[in-house]
């Protein structure tokens, strides 16, 4: 089985701006039901699904595989729930982790998030600077979640 440890917490300035790398993410929810989300992203040039079991804490079963752009791209604009999620994903390697800020885009506009991906819920790591309040735990900013409330009608 698939794993993910993931914590996420709000970005609280853009002292991060200078630092990695950046792409353009469209993904959309065939199931945002929690224990049964189904994903379909385009990330860049690439395209795939992605299963997610049920989370408990910040961990939770995840497979992802691989899918032919094209049907990627058909999946978001045929199958997918709308509105699809938008985002400026940023990748910055820091103190020996990778950390994926998210920068959202239309309905979700001024959300911004970071995450880090961990070998255990136990592992200690550097908080940069940038780094705002942990919402790990709270489902409002779960992509899956952002397409059913988006963060402009909090």
């Amino acid at each position: 089985m698939g794993k993910e440890i993931e914590r996420k917490f709000l970005v609280t300035s853009d002292a991060w701006r200078s630092e990695g790398q950046s792409s353009l993410l469209r993904q959309g929810y065939i199931s945002a039901e929690p224990g049964r989300i189904v994903r379909v992203r385009i990330d860049g040039d690439h395209g795939c699904i992605t299963i997610k079991g049920m989370a408990s804490g910040a961990s939770c079963g995840e497979w992802e595989y691989p899918v032919p752009l094209q049907d990627a791209a058909e999946l978001l604009d045929q199958v997918c729930e709308k509105p699809l999620i938008e985002k400026y994903r940023h990748r910055i390697a820091r103190d020996g982790v990778l950390w994926e800020v998210d920068e959202f885009l239309g309905e979700n506009a001024g959300l911004v998030v970071a995450e880090i991906e961990l070998e255990s819920e136990e592992q200690s790591f550097v908080h940069p600077d940038w780094l705002g309040e942990e919402v790990t735990e709270d489902r409002r900013y779960a992509n899956a979640s952002l397409i059913r409330k988006p963060f402009s009608q909090w």
